[in-house]
């Protein structure tokens, strides 16, 4: 699709381009295998000489059609979905990372992905260092070792909601001869879009905004194709040298600016099959077809929340970088000058208690373990998707253990706020 087109038409019609007498929406393309006329033809696609469908767990023609939609949103060369957006944050460091190797964090992520590069990665070989994003660019560059093979963070932290200073990351990482890659599922491409601002891959929950409705668990790995690979081929050696399970074929050869997700795809999940359904990447896909409308609804809806609860007695502290106060403000209207997300946290003076109390006796909105959907839902992270944390890594990740993490939705926000408001008088 013509790349002058605005967010807003690609979210629409990118994707799928359907010839004369095809099907105007995307179909489900639901089967395991597709046919060959030769075994020749069969061959070559197994060997990486043509392109083409063989086998779900590789490619799939819905999920490529979604892949490509998210990748032009984003402005990015080549993309790729994953059964959820815990597989796209674990392909995405494990395709250029193996055992003896070590990366780089921001320490203001979220949980389970905090989880899997501390604890699941470290038993494959892989460090980690957790760093301050908010502080300087040398004390950040002190975590950096020869065997450094990425930078990472969120461009907004879930549940913290810190706003990531994209440039000072790229900075850093690009000094050290390494990718940055950041979580950009919070903002969406809508309202950031970090490879304008020197990130080099971008991966999505796609569960959250994109799909939008809480109905299919998914995530996305987007490449800009800026990074040079071949600029370090002594430190990227999986993208650099032959890949003997493909007959000696050195990906950054053969396919270019796309070799970073093309190795993902032909040997990350060839391997481990962590592939999104066919039936997920539909639904995500109408997700996306309105995707434009809702963040825009959700951001305003966020903003009107925000302002109340600073305004209540009730609430000892609130985080929204829409509001003047907040202390990532200024990065907001920097990089998201359009609105940053509809997610806030706030905690209560009465404690975790009254916190407690108060989330029971809410009428609209729900307590669930999800964020980012069209309903309104809370969550108390230190007591729900962050228990498995020390206070200490608590802290350090950003989440207070009074926070309450409230996804606002797109409902009348009248509707909300008097929810809120019973639901506070109720618990006192």
């Amino acid at each position: 699709m013509n790349k002058q087109y605005s967010k807003e038409t690609i979210c629409v019609q990118s994707g799928w381009n359907p010839k004369n007498g095809e099907p105007r929406v995307l179909p489900i393309y639901q089967s395991t295998t597709f046919k060959y006329e030769t075994s020749e033809q069969m061959a070559k696609l197994f060997d990486l000489e043509e392109n083409g469908y063989f086998y779900t767990r590789l490619q799939n023609p819905t999920n490529d059609a979604v892949a490509a939609k998210i990748t032009e949103l984003e402005g990015g060369v080549a993309g790729m979905l994953t059964s959820s957006g815990q597989a796209a944050s674990f392909y995405a460091i494990f395709n250029i990372c193996g055992a003896g190797d070590h990366f780089v964090s921001a320490s203001t992520i979220y949980g389970g992905t905090y989880n899997l590069f501390a604890v699941t990665m470290k038993k494959l070989g892989i460090e980690v260092t957790f760093v301050n994003q908010d502080a300087g660019e040398e004390e950040i560059a002190k975590a950096f070792r020869p065997n450094t093979k990425a930078l990472f963070a969120e461009i907004i932290a879930n549940p913290g909601l810190s706003v990531l200073d994209i440039e000072k990351f790229a900075g850093v990482a690009h000094s050290h001869g390494v990718p940055l890659i950041v979580d950009n599922t919070f903002p969406t491409p809508i309202n950031c879009r970090p490879f304008e601002w020197g990130a080099d891959i971008v991966i999505h929950s796609t569960t959250k905004y994109m799909d939008g409705h809480a109905t299919a668990v998914g995530g996305a790995i987007i490449d800009s194709g800026n990074f040079d690979w071949e600029r370090y081929p002594d430190k990227f050696l999986g993208l650099t040298t032959p890949d003997e399970s493909y007959h000696g074929l050195t990906y950054t050869k053969s396919f270019g600016k796309g070799a970073y997700i093309t190795k993902a795809t032909a040997q990350l999940m060839r391997d481990l099959g962590a592939i999104q359904s066919p039936q997920n990447a539909f639904l995500l896909n109408v997700g996306l077809e309105t995707l434009h409308l809702r963040v825009q609804r959700h951001c305003e809806n966020a903003q009107k929340m925000a302002e109340y609860l600073q305004d209540d007695e009730r609430v000892a502290w609130i985080n929204y970088s829409g509001l003047k106060s907040d202390k990532y403000h200024a990065l907001a209207q920097k990089y998201l000058p359009d609105g940053s997300c509809g997610v806030l946290t706030f905690g209560l003076k009465g404690g975790r208690d009254f916190a407690i109390r108060f989330m029971d006796n809410l009428q609209l909105v729900a307590i669930v373990t999800h964020v980012a959907d069209a309903r309104s839902c809370v969550l108390h992270p230190a007591s729900h998707t962050h228990r498995q944390l020390s206070e200490e890594q608590l802290l350090s990740a950003g989440v207070q253990p009074d926070l309450i993490r409230f996804s606002v939705g797109i409902e009348n926000v009248n509707d909300l706020i008097a929810d809120v408001k019973q639901a506070l008088e109720r618990a006192e």
